[in-house]
């Protein structure tokens, strides 16, 4: 039985009811709310559970909406960033944050699984390996009135197949590079020419990359290697001769060789830093040409960015919009940091890494879904404090904290759909609310659950 909805949540639901059939929608509603209330594992099993339906029979037909239903979620995730696009005032730049995530998980029947160096696990002198599934997220990073850091919310989640199960299944392989390109000319077509950011790690620090999003309007931050090789422009006042004119001019020194230039020569900085905090640092930024073997270069606005202390290591960022102010190329590509605590929510608070599908095309599908749940869920609470509901924020006297977390977030969301169905206007009725055997059942098995 499908539980009444507010009218703020069914506000967020209903754009996406235009991908799937009457009865599917209906099954999807009732996998996406469950979701949200369950604790613990995100099966199919423990969502039915949560949600009244153990006595189910025909359970068979929520798998389908996974496994065999016919819906995009390409176009979901253009709804999404529709609505989330919402969320930004004017003023605010369109910041988009793009990054890989493991999804550990292994068997036989899991085709597009490698074998990945696990970066949570890792340390800087161990590397671990596991088998799982390569995720690459995009995320729009937006002010939200609980907290003082952007949110980075997951609107695009793609699955990123192993070379080895690409050449197994005879299919051309794509790098992390390439999908990300991909996504690159599909949310530059969905934004009909307006222009963003794309943040990303060392990873997206590819001059192929780069060359794309300057052809759609796309200004590209990242990490840069203190070894890239870097050049002059060329010389134009040079003497004609016989040939193709010069793509670039003489080798530049490699940004590892000009620490001790920053340092002596920098320019003194305070800048935001990972954790809320400010850093002061010594920065020396130029514009130079980009180069890579077998690629056009392109001009980048180089930052390096030295500890005058020594505490931190040298590094630099980089951006294609050769007119950006050093502090803001700086300030956009921490902000990327958000994407990380995203994971790492998701996998605490949203069962990432606890379904249990084995098909491709629910393997494809579930992992996106619970990505879009984060985003659903920061949409639903951002309505609902806009109408006078309060955001409580959970503290103990071993854990204070001053801003809303997702675990407030989504405590909040659930509270209300737990609210809605039991207590809908039981303030108004002379006699007290009478609660069901089944609706026992349900609230206790919550209860006595593990999380």
């Amino acid at each position: 039985m499908m539980m009444p909805l507010p009218e703020a949540m069914m506000a967020i639901w209903a754009p996406f009811a235009a991908l799937f059939t009457q009865p599917v929608w209906h099954h999807v509603q009732i996998l996406w709310l469950g979701a949200v209330r369950c604790r613990g594992p995100r099966t199919v099993a423990s969502v039915l559970r949560v949600m009244g339906l153990g006595g189910e029979r025909r359970f068979a037909k929520y798998h389908r909406v996974l496994n065999r239903a016919r819906w995009s979620g390409l176009q979901g995730a253009k709804i999404l960033l529709g609505l989330l696009i919402l969320l930004l005032p004017a003023w605010v730049p369109l910041e988009i944050g793009v990054d890989e995530t493991i999804e550990r998980r292994k068997g036989r029947r899991i085709h597009a699984k490698g074998r990945y160096r696990d970066a949570v696990r890792s340390t800087k002198g161990t590397v671990v390996k596991c088998y799982g599934l390569k995720w690459i997220s995009l995320m729009l990073l937006v002010p939200l009135p609980w907290s003082t850091r952007p949110w980075a919310l997951p609107f695009l989640t793609i699955l990123a197949p192993s070379e080895r199960a690409n050449t197994k299944a005879k299919r051309h392989h794509k790098t992390t590079v390439d999908w990300t390109m991909q996504a690159v000319k599909v949310i530059s077509r969905w934004l009909g020419g307006r222009r963003w950011t794309l943040i990303g790690e060392g990873g997206s620090a590819c001059v192929r990359l780069a060359h794309a999003g300057i052809a759609r309007g796309v200004t590209l931050i990242s990490r840069l290697r203190l070894d890239a090789q870097l050049y002059a422009f060329p010389n134009r006042n040079a003497p004609p001769r016989r040939g193709p004119k010069p793509l670039k001019g003489k080798r530049l020194p490699a940004l590892k060789e000009r620490v001790a230039e920053a340092l002596a020569y920098g320019k003194d900085l305070e800048i935001p830093w990972y954790g809320g905090t400010t850093r002061r640092v010594r920065v020396l930024s130029k514009v130079s040409l980009w180069y890579t073997p077998g690629e056009r270069p392109v001009a980048i606005r180089w930052v390096l960015i030295v500890d005058p202390t020594g505490e931190m290591e040298p590094m630099a960022v980089f951006s294609t919009d050769l007119d950006l102010p050093v502090a803001t190329i700086i300030a956009q590509f921490v902000r990327r940091w958000n994407v990380e605590v995203t994971f790492e929510e998701t996998r605490r608070h949203l069962g990432v890494e606890t379904q249990r599908q084995w098909s491709d095309r629910a393997i494809a599908r579930t992992t996106p879904a619970l990505f879009a749940l984060f985003s659903l869920g920061c949409l639903m609470a951002h309505r609902l404090v806009a109408m006078g509901h309060a955001l409580p924020i959970r503290v103990t006297a071993w854990y204070r904290k001053s801003e809303a977390t997702f675990s407030d977030v989504l405590a909040m969301v659930s509270r209300i759909l737990w609210a809605e169905k039991y207590f809908t206007n039981s303030m108004d009725q002379p006699e007290p609310h009478v609660l069901t055997p089944e609706d026992w059942d349900v609230l206790l098995d919550q209860l006595a659950s593990t999380a």
